[in-house]
């Protein structure tokens, strides 16, 4: 397929830049692939469209304070530095985004928070935004990761033109969340409140998780026509044995196995044996999905509503199919759902 049959006008009043006041009350778009209809519900009402024995695959990762304010030595200009990766925990080596960049050369010294609490020093180049840092910090990792939840800021989309606010640190975070390490949400699961899931649980659906520590390439746009060229950002994830055993088993029984997101289904499609089984995984992976596309695991998806060319976009028309995927954002536009990260949701059975 091609990049331009993912395009769409997208009125920016539709974009959402808050959360809705309760997460499961978001608006929920429920759509039958059999039969092409579409339903609207409230969020809460998910719950209905499942019975005893089917599975909630959920990813726990947990999103770090990633963006950084400082400044640079000297000058004191003001700077933004984004946490990508850590390299080496030892020497603190990170490899992070810079604004403005065309300001940021190798050996620059940048200073954070009040009395210089933190201190790094630019030693290479990696892009023209990216370059890799080392903290001159003397403590040790655990005492690093303090210091960065103090001077941190929850890394909210580019999107959302403004700065983040304390409801943000809880709001943009899965009720779930465990395994620190993604630089974004994985937004289907915003929408759990504690409540719901214990509700779920109550009614006999199990809960799996997996991680997949997302990565800013989830928001990287597509430059080519042709989707075979495009090549995915890697993002490290896990699948433990008890969400293999959980999920092969509804799979054996023929029960509804819904991916949580699309971080959700890139996993479990990472890691799938010759007999179309889930299987247990810790690694990388830069699987790219677009239709056409058979999907081995799941047989029902969560997700937001997404941007125009994005490659989230792709993989849930892979799933609901193109043709039913494209008439259901137009009908989403028309009865104004709310997009993209905390935006509203779409249930695909």
């Amino acid at each position: 397929m091609k990049l331009s049959q993912f395009k769409f006008g997208l009125n920016e009043n539709l974009l959402a830049t808050h959360p809705t006041a309760n997460r499961d009350e978001s608006r929920l778009m429920v759509i039958d692939r059999k039969t092409g209809k579409i339903e609207h519900k409230i969020f809460k009402d998910v719950i209905n469209y499942f019975d005893e024995g089917d599975v909630l695959v959920m990813n726990n990762t947990r999103v770090f304070p990633a963006r950084l304010y400082g400044n640079k030595e000297k000058t004191g200009a003001k700077i933004e530095v984004f946490l990508l990766r850590e390299l080496n925990p030892e020497s603190k080596l990170w490899d992070v985004l810079v604004d403005p960049a065309r300001k940021i050369r190798i050996g620059n010294k940048l200073y954070f928070g009040d009395d210089d609490m933190l201190v790094a020093e630019v030693i290479d180049n990696t892009t023209s935004r990216g370059r890799t840092l080392r903290f001159l910090f003397d403590g040790t990792s655990a005492d690093f990761r303090e210091v960065i939840e103090k001077l941190g800021n929850t890394p909210l989309p580019k999107y959302i033109k403004r700065k983040a606010e304390p409801e943000d640190k809880e709001r943009y975070q899965t009720v779930y969340a465990k395994n620190e390490g993604a630089v974004a949400a994985p937004t289907a699961g915003l929408h759990f409140s504690k409540q719901l899931l214990k509700r779920f649980e109550i009614k006999g659906i199990n809960l799996a998780e997996l991680t997949l520590h997302v990565g800013l390439g989830t928001f990287r746009p597509v430059e080519v026509e042709d989707l075979t060229k495009h090549k995915m950002d890697s993002e490290w994830f896990k699948i433990p044995s008890e969400c293999v055993d959980i999920v092969n088993k509804a799979k054996a029984g023929k029960k509804r196995i819904c991916a949580v997101g699309t971080t959700t289904m890139r996993a479990m499609e990472s890691s799938v044996s010759t007999l179309g089984e889930l299987k247990p995984f810790e690694g990388w992976t830069n699987k790219f999905i677009f239709p056409p596309y058979d999907f081995s695991v799941a047989n029902c998806m969560i997700t937001n509503f997404h941007m125009p060319e994005s490659t989230l976009l792709m993989m849930v028309s892979a799933f609901a199919g193109y043709e039913l995927t494209m008439h259901a954002y137009k009908v989403a536009m028309k009865e104004k759902y709310r997009f993209y990260s905390y935006g509203d949701a779409m249930l695909i059975i």
